[in-house]
């Protein structure tokens, strides 16, 4: 249980001057922080430089100080924006976070064994080429076109100027296909001249996984990755997972050759002449990955199922929680299957590990990082023990907890153990008095209430700022900021909260989060650097059952509802052969592919490249119907009628704030 303690009529004529104070003296490390930081030098092997010696192993060629910049001149990447990190660590940052961003920010061209390549620190994560009979075989391509084709001409000009014979795409994170079309065009994939390789699933996941919950999921992906703060010492430190995201073109092609096998039953597969053997990983990871292992070269492509880091069972942008027990069970098949014979493990983030003794350990800890958390949660859930009870008692055992690569640099054990609870109970305690409690601005009003006002929870989270209590002094502030949204001594002191939690924080996402919440609190909403997922690949990719699923989602049901909207419209895609019909009733709306009601209120004719230039914003359907490039037969009205039930979601909406 946590004290509130409480200010004395000192602390109180005091606290107004302390509001006051300016950003930059609130970006100091407290002493309190500083003690934090110090203690975890103190209970890590940080004489350890294994990770920092096979993190520079095989460099043939550094990236020179570069900005990548995409066609109009705007900043792509930054290949020296963390160069900051060299040196000991800051007194505000986590010194196993600045380890971490240390280590991802060696970058440059290596060899990883013979006829294997990677690129690193182009993008959050990691470009790998395999040479094959006639070209290069390039596994996964970063985020955007322009990173990708930076990394594809430093190993032609560095290695050898060989054209692409395959594209291998191990998962359906944007990471690890946007930059596809800086590596291969379209005609070469759509001619069969290069292959494009790639888990079951994958295409429906990857122009998928960002539309029904993507506006959200944009927003707080901004927070997590940092994308508003500055790249020092006090700002963004890295993502744990890599340093920070490119921010160029997003592309993607329909991959021609799959592999279908159930999960972790391999499969054998000649790529331009090496052998590779694949082993399907769905809902560990990613909803559609694949890992393969080389046997030519006893090596696992381990794609992004084994990291230098503890990964997310939950990520904090919002996604589907993910299965510790399946994580932990491909890892144990590729032990099982590849633990005699492999000499190198390599991923799509940071760095390889080499010979077969080393990479066992890597993987049997990986392994049992995961089933830790997972059986660990279900034996204290059955006890009786709460979501929030778990994750705040359970700890990894020391032969995992000082291993570097199981550290919460991206995932945490904190929000991993509460990811396990939500897989299996949900949200819901069990405890009654959780079942229907306020939103958070009311109960934000009545908890300043049974404090005593705002000026007395101003003075006890004051107290507990000096103390050092900053956990509970910020759930106090936010209940504050939430109930008075104009106090803005609320919003600073919150702000420096926030801060010294960010500057302890192991974990770059929980570091980011903390960070863009506190400058959001003090500057208020800027979404200059928010990623947009829309890309125009992505968009014309979509399958229609996608779109219509979002388009379901986008209706103002009580609106519909109240309205008493009843209607039934066809729709005839002639470029692509399809037609399909949505109705609205009851509040919601219905659609089936492939079929049409017999009386429907209209027919509405259109190509589907007319509904993506739309939704590109590249035309209006008003505009389109002028132009004849849409024709309704029945009501027009029917039409904009359904159109104007629409919702467009805003990205600037509130997190901090109500």
């Amino acid at each position: 249980m946590t004290t509130i303690k409480l200010a004395t009529s000192a602390t109180a004529t005091l606290v107004g001057l302390m509001m006051a104070s300016s950003a930059a003296a609130a970006q100091d490390a407290t002493p309190i922080t500083k003690a934090a930081n110090r203690a975890v030098l103190e209970a890590l092997p940080f004489e350890n430089r294994e990770d920092f010696d096979n993190a520079n192993r095989g460099l043939i060629a550094p990236l020179d100080p570069v900005v990548i910049r995409d066609d109009s001149g705007r900043v792509v990447f930054d290949t020296k924006a963390f160069d900051f990190l060299s040196g000991e660590a800051s007194a505000t940052a986590n010194p196993s976070l600045w380890r971490q961003g240390q280590l991802n920010n060696i970058s440059g061209l290596f060899k990883v064994t013979d006829g294997i390549y990677q690129v690193r620190g182009l993008d959050l994560s990691v470009m790998s080429f395999i040479r094959g009979e006639s070209g290069w075989i390039v596994v996964d391509t970063l985020i955007s076109a322009e990173v990708a084709k930076a990394a594809l001409d430093l190993v032609k000009n560095e290695v050898a100027d060989l054209p692409v014979s395959a594209v291998i795409l191990t998962h359906s994170h944007a990471d690890h296909f946007g930059g596809v079309k800086g590596v291969v065009t379209q005609q070469q994939v759509e001619s069969g001249e290069v292959p494009v390789i790639a888990p079951s699933g994958f295409y429906a996941e990857s122009v998928g996984e960002n539309l029904i919950a993507g506006n959200t999921m944009s927003r707080r992906a901004g927070y997590m990755f940092g994308n508003l703060l500055p790249k020092n010492p006090q700002g963004s430190i890295g993502a744990g997972l890599g340093s920070t995201t490119s921010a160029g073109t997003v592309t993607i092609v329909e991959p021609t050759q799959t592999i279908d096998a159930e999960p972790g039953v391999p499969v054998e597969r000649m790529v331009d002449g090496v052998k590779m053997v694949f082993l399907n990983t769905p809902g560990a990871e990613a909803p559609a990955e694949f890992m393969f292992y080389l046997p030519g070269s006893r090596a696992m492509m381990q794609a992004e199922e084994i990291n230098h880091v503890m990964h997310n069972l939950y990520t904090p942008r919002g996604a589907k929680v993910r299965s510790g027990d399946l994580w932990a069970k491909y890892i144990h098949a590729v032990i099982n299957e590849f633990g005699g014979d492999v000499e190198v493990s390599f991923g799509t983030h940071h760095w390889p590990v080499w010979g077969n003794e080393a990479v066992n350990e890597f993987w049997a800890k990986q392994r049992d990082t995961y089933r830790y958390l997972h059986d660990e949660v279900l034996r204290l859930a059955n006890k009786g023990e709460t979501m929030l009870e778990i994750a705040e008692q359970i700890r990894l055992p020391d032969s995992l907890a000082t291993e570097f690569a199981n550290r919460g640099y991206y995932g945490t054990v904190s929000h991993n153990a509460k990811a396990q609870y939500q897989l299996y109970f949900g949200w819901f305690s069990g405890n009654p008095s959780e079942l229907n409690e306020l939103p958070p601005v009311e109960e934000g009003r009545k908890f300043v209430e049974y404090a005593g006002g705002a000026e007395a929870v101003l003075e006890k989270a004051s107290a507990d700022f000096d103390a050092g209590e900053y956990r509970w002094a910020a759930t106090a502030l936010n209940h504050l900021v939430f109930a008075q949204p104009e106090n803005q001594e609320a919003k600073n002191l919150l702000a420096d909260v926030l801060t010294q939690l960010g500057y302890q924080a192991e974990s770059g996402p929980w570091r980011n989060f903390y960070l863009s919440g506190a400058k959001e609190l003090r500057d208020g909403l800027d979404l200059s650097a928010v990623p947009n997922t829309a890309s125009t690949d992505i968009i014309r990719g979509l399958p229609i059952e996608k779109y219509l699923d979002y388009l379901a989602v986008r209706l103002d049901h009580p609106r519909a509802a109240e309205q008493g909207v009843d209607l039934a419209l066809n729709f005839v895609m002639p470029d692509v052969g399809e037609r399909f019909t949505l109705s609205v009733g009851n509040g919601v709306m219905n659609y089936q592919i492939g079929t049409q009601v017999t009386d429907p209120d209209a027919t509405v004719t259109m190509d589907r490249a007319v509904l993506d230039a739309i939704n590109l914003r590249q035309a209006s359907f008003p505009k389109a119907i002028k132009a004849g490039d849409i024709r309704i037969e029945g009501n027009p009205d029917a039409l904009m009628q359904f159109l104007g039930l629409l919702e467009a979601f805003d990205l600037g909406f509130n997190i901090v704030t109500p």
